[in-house]
């Protein structure tokens, strides 16, 4: 994803992309017959080091609120590598590779949040008079209304700071007093 990141959807090169990818032009183009499917394969090995980043940061850290401030810190991160028309592009001129996005969120991302979400009602650091069904979808469509540019065009409203304004402060909300103990630690470093 770095070379689409850098040169763009459509004007990333065939030789950057072979480059990146350590393949020779006729190679790539063997390999994919067009740009959507490359781009669709570039997502989803996005995906898998999303996945292998959660992962790592679950054996770093054992509580539901450290963790999801820690998903929430890896969003932030990715989110400020990604040019500010990236996901606009995808949504609009690549929208099979954009349903890839919102499946994971619905088959990944949902059941994680539902996960971390029940785990932090067991430990009392979320407060436990939440609809865990509605607030994981909450949380999804906040995901959704954040990378659509049509409600904070990206040329209006920096993304980072849509991201902590919509995510950050809503846990905090759901917090007990320990989790926002814990989440107050986590939120100064983002």
């Amino acid at each position: 994803m770095p070379v689409f990141y850098q040169h763009g959807l459509h004007t990333a090169t065939d030789a950057q992309l072979a480059t990146a990818l350590r393949t020779t032009v006729p190679d790539l183009t063997a390999q994919f017959a067009d740009r959507a499917t490359l781009v669709h394969h570039a997502l989803l090995a996005d995906i898998e080091r999303q996945k292998r980043e959660h992962s790592a940061l679950y054996a770093q850290y054992s509580s539901a609120v450290e963790r999801l401030y820690g998903l929430l810190q890896l969003g932030l991160r990715d989110l400020a590598l990604v040019p500010s028309h990236f996901y606009g592009d995808l949504q609009t001129d690549f929208p099979r590779v954009w349903d890839v996005v919102t499946e994971h969120f619905a088959s990944y991302s949902a059941p994680q949040l539902q996960q971390l979400l029940n785990d932090g009602i067991r430990n009392r650091l979320f407060r436990s008079d939440i609809n865990i069904q509605l607030v994981t979808k909450i949380l999804i469509e906040q995901l959704n209304l954040l990378l659509n540019p049509r409600i904070f065009p990206p040329d209006r409203f920096s993304p980072g700071e849509v991201f902590r304004s919509i995510f950050l402060y809503y846990i905090r909300g759901i917090c007990t007093d320990e989790g926002a103990r814990i989440a107050a630690e986590h939120f100064a470093r983002l």
